[in-house]
């Protein structure tokens, strides 16, 4: 999947980037000053918190949306 191999670099993602690729699986985040937090389908900890510093994303943030887009894949695949 093309997004998924676009967070393989997780030093090297545009904030921009990461935040369109949240849209696309997360839909519309509720923004809170300068975090945009995004609601994810399952229990536990629901959310993507994503703060913009810089141009880039930290690396953290990155793994987390992938690991998010993963867990979401999987799910799917069960069905």
């Amino acid at each position: 999947m093309k997004d998924r191999d676009h967070l393989e670099n997780l030093q090297n993602v545009l904030f921009a980037d990461l935040l369109k690729i949240c849209k696309k699986y997360f839909g519309k985040p509720r923004v809170r000053g300068g975090h945009y937090i995004f609601k994810t389908p399952w229990k536990g900890d629901p959310r993507i918190n994503l703060q913009k510093v810089d141009k880039m994303a930290k690396f953290y943030q990155v793994r987390d949306v992938k690991k998010a887009i993963e867990k979401m894949e999987a799910k799917k695949n069960e069905e």
